[in-house]
């Protein structure tokens, strides 16, 4: 009884030991969030004060509730999430270009096992790719801690809300998937897209420039356990940041390790052929929908205009690369000089073209069009809250996978719409597509700084309750019936 009156009071109050008293009122071991939101330190309660000088609201309570935390559960979470994020839609068309390399060394001898070249091509491969997908995550993590450093407000998947960047991720999955739909080639030596010809030039660049491309396009997505793991670096020294990105980084590149360590697993792949080739053209087609899923990211941040821009200027680049596959070719060296030339200036023009500019779409976000959603602020949940009515909040970005497939599949699922009508739940989105400050302040606050996060705020006086990344129809209902 004491606890569950002194915690609200030293967590309005800003105590360090407020979230680990409140948490242990809530049940040990039962949630892999709460075991790192309940270790970190109370973090700036930016955003977050009422109206009326009314306390800040207390951080959330993730459900399921935890009592501890520690860099070690954090690193733990992070090479579980890092090995869940193999299954996220975002990284399956990376994930198809490593099949592809190694399809490219399968094939038996005649005793049934992979010949010695084989095992050797194929561990170095996945070491190479292992290296990549490692190397990239502590890119990423030296990057946060930069931008932290000189007082930028970032968060995982920062890069994304860089429309420029938006733009040459869509125009790199279009080059990929033209090249593997054979629209051109750089020579029956060279290296392909993504390293996935076995007899490449270079196919240890090829493998970690898969891995790296690996994380860039992991990015949009959270995996389970990732939120708490990467919110837990929010207050921590930067070697614990560091130590938290490289388990994730070797969470993801696990099952290639494994695959580099027992090489023979690979004794089942049918022997390099014609299918090879139909593999490689059906690979283009994830690449192609990730280009235009990246479009329509382009859209909620810049509009229609940036997109059709966008549009012109992969028609320009695809152009380039045709004619730059054809002047490699070409047999005299005037003709290859000349397309070339003119390769590269369709090249250079589709990227200028194609650059988004600095005008934001009108009313740009996703919260504009959604129907009974409102966009969030601190000060339309205090006001909301001290009407009594509950409040559910949506973190959520258009680049963000997993908050679309979460809003699509259980938020506007008719179940789920017609309890948020019933209770008088009132629904916000906080829009992160674009750098907001006050979104990611908010996001800190409550131990996180990527998306999805999902806070239901009861019409009582009691803290909000975080619900988990991936959602089920189930979870809102049953968070929704417990207040």
């Amino acid at each position: 009884p004491v606890r569950g009156h002194v915690a609200p009071f030293m967590q309005a109050r800003g105590d360090p030991a407020a979230d680990l008293l409140a948490a242990a009122g809530s049940g040990a071991g039962r949630g892999a969030d709460a075991l790192i939101a309940a270790g970190r330190p109370a973090a700036p309660e930016s955003g977050a004060v009422g109206t009326g000088g009314a306390p800040a609201t207390a951080p959330a309570v993730p459900v399921g509730g935890g009592v501890a935390g520690s860099l070690a559960f954090a690193v733990v979470f992070a090479l579980l999430g890092g090995l869940i994020l193999n299954l996220m839609p975002c990284v399956f068309p990376v994930i198809g270009l490593k099949i592809l390399g190694f399809a490219g060394h399968g094939g038996v001898d005649a005793d049934g096992r992979l010949t010695p070249a084989q095992r050797s091509a194929v561990r170095s491969g996945a070491a190479w790719f292992a290296a990549g997908v490692v190397v990239s995550f502590w890119a990423l993590a030296g990057l946060l801690l930069g931008l932290r450093a000189f007082g930028e407000s970032v968060g995982w998947g920062f890069q994304l809300q860089s429309p420029a960047f938006v733009a040459a991720m869509a125009l790199l999955f279009l080059v990929v998937g033209l090249n593997f739909s054979g629209l051109f080639e750089f020579g029956a030596r060279a290296s392909r897209l993504g390293g996935v010809s076995a007899g490449g030039a270079h196919p240890r660049l090829g493998a970690f420039g898969t891995g790296a491309l690996a994380v860039l396009v992991a990015t949009p997505c959270t995996a389970p356990f990732m939120g708490s793991a990467i919110g837990f670096t929010l207050a921590q020294p930067p070697a614990s940041t560091i130590a938290v990105f490289t388990a994730l980084g070797i969470g993801m590149a696990l099952p290639y390790i494994l695959l580099g360590v027992f090489p023979a697993w690979l004794g089942t792949l049918p022997r390099p052929g014609r299918w090879m080739e139909t593999l490689k053209q059906f690979l283009a087609f994830p690449m192609y929908a990730a280009a235009a899923w990246l479009a329509w990211v382009l859209a909620q941040q810049r509009g229609g205009d940036a997109v059709f821009a966008l549009l012109l200027g992969a028609v320009a680049l695809a152009c380039g690369l045709w004619l730059w596959g054809r002047q490699v070719q070409g047999s005299r060296v005037a003709g290859r000089f000349a397309y070339g030339l003119v390769a590269v200036g369709f090249m250079v023009g589709g990227l200028v073209v194609a650059w988004p500019g600095d005008a934001r779409a009108p009313a740009a976000g996703m919260a504009r069009a959604a129907e009974g959603w409102q966009p969030w602020s601190s000060a339309a949940v205090a006001a909301a809250r001290a009407e009594g009515r509950p409040v559910f909040v949506d973190f959520t970005a258009a680049w963000c996978v997993s908050c679309q497939v979460n809003k699509k599949v259980v938020l506007e699922s008719d179940r789920v719409v017609a309890a948020f009508d019933a209770l008088g739940v009132v629904r916000m989105r906080a829009d992160w597509t674009d750098r907001d400050p006050l979104i990611t302040a908010e996001l800190a606050r409550h131990g996180r700084n990527s998306v999805p996060v999902y806070l239901y705020f009861p019409p009582d006086s009691s803290a909000p309750r975080m619900l988990p990344e991936l959602l089920t129809v189930g979870t809102v209902l049953g968070v929704l019936g417990t207040h």
